[in-house]
C-alpha cells in the first residue's frame, strides 16, 4: 500500500472557516514536514461540526482528484476517546477522525482498503492540544504520509468494519413513489436529493413536466429538466446535478429558501399532473 515516493499534493477540508488562522497554521505544519507538497484546499466552510456536509463534499470531490493524501477535519469529538485513522482507498490516502467523515469518500473511491489507527505520538506536534488535533495530529500525519512515510509507522492496522459510519440518507422506491431526503444544500440553495435518475425512471412513463414532489411544506408539481434555464426565471425544476443526484433547484433563485428545506428533510416524488407548481 505504501508509495515510497510519496505524493505530490495534500488536499484539506475542515469546518474551521477563514476568519481565524487555523487553516494557515495547519498548512504550516504540513509544509514543515512535506515542503515539496502542494496543498489543495477543498473547502473550510463546512458548517461547524456538520459531519454529513463534510462527508458529502469529500465523497463528491475526491474521485475528481488525482491520487494523493486527503486530510479532513470536522471533529465535534476532538479531545475525546474517538480514534484518528488513516484509510486507503483507490490509490488515495484519507486522514482524519473516526467519526464517519471519511467513509463515504472512501467508498466513492472504490472501497475502503488498509486502515491504521493514528497512534504514534512521535509523528505529532507537541504539546498536544485537546481542542486542535487538526494542527497537532492530522496535518502532521498527513504530511508525513505525503512525504513517503510507511503507513505501518502511523499505528496498528485496524479492520475497516470497525470504522464509525454515518447513517445513510433515505432512498427507496416503492410502487410509483421514490422516497428520499435532502442530501445537501449548496450555496445557491440547490437541494441535492438522495435519489438518482434511475429512481425516477422506476415511476413509470411519466412526462418530464408532471412529477409530483411532496415536501414538508406541501405538494408541488415540478418539471424534470436538464438545465436550470429550461424553466422561467424564478420557477422550480428537478434535474440531475453534476454529481449524478436528482436536485430540486430554482432558476435564478434559492430552492431551499423557496420551499423551506433543510438537510435531512423528506422528499417524495411520484407521477403527477399538469397543475402549476406551488398549489
Amino acid at each position: 500500500m505504501r508509495d515510497p515516493a510519496g505524493y505530490s499534493y495534500l488536499s484539506f477540508l475542515t469546518d474551521y472557516g477563514r476568519e481565524d488562522g487555523f487553516v494557515a497554521i495547519c498548512h504550516g505544519q504540513m509544509l514543515e514536514r512535506a515542503p515539496a507538497a502542494r496543498i489543495i484546499d477543498i473547502t473550510h466552510d463546512v458548517g461547524p461540526g456538520d459531519l454529513r456536509r463534510g462527508a458529502t463534499v469529500l465523497a463528491e470531490t475526491l474521485p475528481e482528484l488525482p491520487p494523493g493524501v486527503h486530510v479532513a477535519v470536522v471533529d465535534p469529538g476532538v479531545g475525546t476517546e474517538r480514534r484518528g485513522i488513516v484509510a486507503h482507498a483507490g490509490g488515495h490516502v484519507l486522514v482524519g477522525p473516526d467519526n464517519g467523515l471519511l467513509v463515504w469518500a472512501a467508498e466513492a473511491l472504490g472501497g475502503i482498503g488498509e486502515c491504521h489507527e493514528i497512534a504514534n505520538p512521535g509523528l505529532w506536534r507537541h504539546p498536544i492540544s485537546r481542542t486542535f488535533h487538526g494542527r497537532d495530529i492530522f496535518a502532521p500525519v498527513g504530511a508525513w504520509l505525503a512525504a513517503g512515510l510507511d503507513p505501518a509507522e502511523v499505528g496498528p492496522e485496524i479492520a475497516s468494519s470497525t470504522l464509525v459510519r454515518l447513517e445513510e440518507p433515505r432512498r427507496a422506491v416503492s410502487g410509483r413513489i421514490a422516497g428520499g431526503e435532502v442530501r445537501a444544500i449548496d450555496r445557491f440553495g440547490n437541494c441535492q436529493l438522495s435519489l438518482l435518475r434511475e429512481d425516477l425512471t422506476g415511476l413509470g412513463d411519466t412526462p418530464p413536466d408532471s412529477l409530483r414532489v411532496h415536501l414538508p411544506a406541501g405538494r408541488w408539481t415540478v418539471p424534470f429538466g436538464t438545465t436550470f434555464a429550461e424553466v422561467d426565471p424564478g420557477a422550480p425544476v428537478l434535474l440531475v446535478d453534476s454529481a449524478g443526484y436528482v436536485a430540486l433547484a430554482e432558476n435564478g433563485g434559492n430552492a431551499a429558501r423557496r420551499f423551506g428545506l433543510g438537510v435531512g428533510d423528506a422528499v417524495d416524488i411520484e407521477p403527477g399532473d399538469d397543475a402549476p407548481a406551488g398549489d
